[in-house]
């Protein structure tokens, strides 16, 4: 094994296998402690695309708080399941039939459309052009304003879909879908959370489907893997300890790399991250 890959690999926690109901209880037991921790929280908040990491984010928040209720018989306890579509969004069927799969408690639905236009337009005011590819990392933050607005009003904490196979690459935005309280996906890679959905009966197509941000305007539902330059199956098998190509390998340490800032909290005079 190279010796950066055993790096990311233990940086990461990630298993080169695992037990999907081992990681099932694991993750709901881990959202249950947090609410217990801090009794004032009474909601978990979750931004839901449509895609493989916030459908199973999403079942397993619900998952959890249902449980909390059972337990505590404090019915206060939601899971709160948000659309946050700019405008129209293509797969919005995807996203409504994984809100039906987790059964969240609640849906609330935020067009961020105006928010983000109005935010442009105002910067551009002073004469800076901002770049397609800028303004869909102005989506991804606007999102989570809107999570947290609606997390501070519903004693509410946010849940993350963060995990392995997008933390190496550091493939999300700063401060955008990287914010969170929570992050109960972290240490499984993409495989590894299929795994889990298949366990929980989650319709296929919802993990089978092909990645996308789908940030850009001018390049709609772009795969990950096309603006990676890397397949998820070779970031997969590279933190579960398998040998990859070494063309493959070095874009994955070349993302791990150039991306370190992302994992890193707000840098100040004491750390040595800069020097």
């Amino acid at each position: 094994m190279r010796a950066k890959q055993q790096e990311i690999i233990n940086a990461l926690k990630v298993k080169p296998e695992i037990d999907p109901n081992e990681e099932i209880r694991r993750s709901v037991e881990f959202l249950k402690s947090y609410l217990r921790k801090f009794s004032f929280l009474k909601s978990l908040v979750l931004g839901i695309s449509g895609g493989q990491d916030s459908t199973l984010a999403g079942k397993l928040s619900q998952m959890a708080i249902s449980e909390l209720r059972d337990e505590t018989g404090d019915n206060s306890y939601q899971f709160i399941a948000v659309r946050l579509p700019y405008g129209v969004q293509a797969d919005e069927s995807d996203a409504l039939e994984a809100i039906k799969f987790m059964n969240a408690d609640k849906v609330f639905r935020v067009d961020i459309q105006s928010a983000v236009d109005a935010a442009t337009e105002s910067v551009e005011a002073n004469g800076i052009q901002i770049s397609d590819f800028n303004k869909g990392n102005i989506k991804a933050r606007q999102r989570m304003i809107a999570q947290y607005a609606i997390a501070g009003e519903t004693s509410g904490a946010v849940v993350g879909t963060d995990h392995a196979a997008e933390a190496v690459t550091g493939f999300y935005t700063k401060f955008g879908d990287g914010a969170a309280d929570i992050t109960p996906l972290w240490r499984l890679d993409k495989r590894q959370g299929k795994q889990l959905l298949n366990e929980l009966g989650a319709p296929k197509h919802l993990y089978e489907k092909t990645p996308t941000a789908d940030l850009e305007d001018n390049r709609p539902a772009l795969p990950d893997e096309v603006a990676l330059g890397v397949t998820y199956q070779d970031i997969d098998a590279y933190l579960e300890g398998k040998n990859i190509s070494e063309k493959a390998a070095e874009t994955i340490e070349g993302w791990y790399n150039k991306t370190e800032h992302k994992r890193h909290t707000p840098i100040n005079v004491y750390d040595t991250f800069w020097k």
